[in-house]
């Protein structure tokens, strides 16, 4: 059967970025009959307020836990004293958003820059100033991207990937759904096995 297979994700949901390697290589392997969707999940609101204590102490002792499930994940924890942090992705969501409308290439590469800038090079993705340095970076219309990053148009769009992906249950990140002949499967995610989830995917496929 023809099938999609929807990736929910958030460029700045931790556990995505340590997925990345494994969903590259399920992408290689899967069948070129199933079509491929990207959805927006929304981790967190808008803020302009400092994260919380706690969850600064939360996020960091999950970094380490991603560190130890899924070996070979870097993070640079100067993020966490050079930046002040806060509990907001949507802004790079809308970003992805944003990008996209230059080619739908840019979804996928402005996901990575977000994640390099948020895990790597210390940088904080959840102030405009460095979305939109990405995005020239990435050799984007800076002046297009910026007008997008916060229009009614792109808003109103990541509510309704949000919407989606909670009408399939996608309410934690990232997810995997499979649709195929009008219905919806979770996929479960395997950090480190390409081939588990696969093989889940054919069975599922399976009439």
């Amino acid at each position: 059967m023809n099938a999609r297979l929807y990736y929910v994700h958030d460029p700045m949901c931790s556990w995505c970025w340590g997925f990345e390697r494994t969903r590259k290589r399920l992408l290689e392997k899967l069948p070129s009959s199933i079509e491929i969707v990207r959805l927006l999940g929304g981790l967190a609101p808008d803020t302009s307020e400092p994260m919380a204590p706690e969850m600064r102490d939360y996020l960091q002792q999950t970094w380490r836990t991603i560190q130890q499930r899924i070996p070979g994940t870097e993070f640079n924890f100067d993020f966490w004293t050079t930046c002040t942090p806060q509990r907001s992705t949507w802004p790079a969501c809308r970003a992805v958003i944003a990008a996209r409308q230059q080619g739908k290439e840019y979804d996928e590469r402005m996901t990575r820059a977000i994640q390099e800038a948020y895990y790597l090079q210390a940088r904080n993705p959840s102030e405009d100033a460095v979305l939109i340095a990405l995005a020239g970076e990435l050799g984007l219309e800076r002046g297009r991207f910026e007008t997008s990053l916060h229009a009614p148009a792109t808003r109103a769009l990541l509510d309704a990937e949000m919407r989606l992906g909670r009408a399939m249950n996608a309410t934690s990140f990232p997810s995997l759904v499979l649709e195929g002949d009008g219905a919806c499967s979770q996929v479960p995610i395997d950090y480190t096995n390409a081939a588990a989830i696969l093989e889940t995917i054919q069975m599922v496929m399976e009439p």
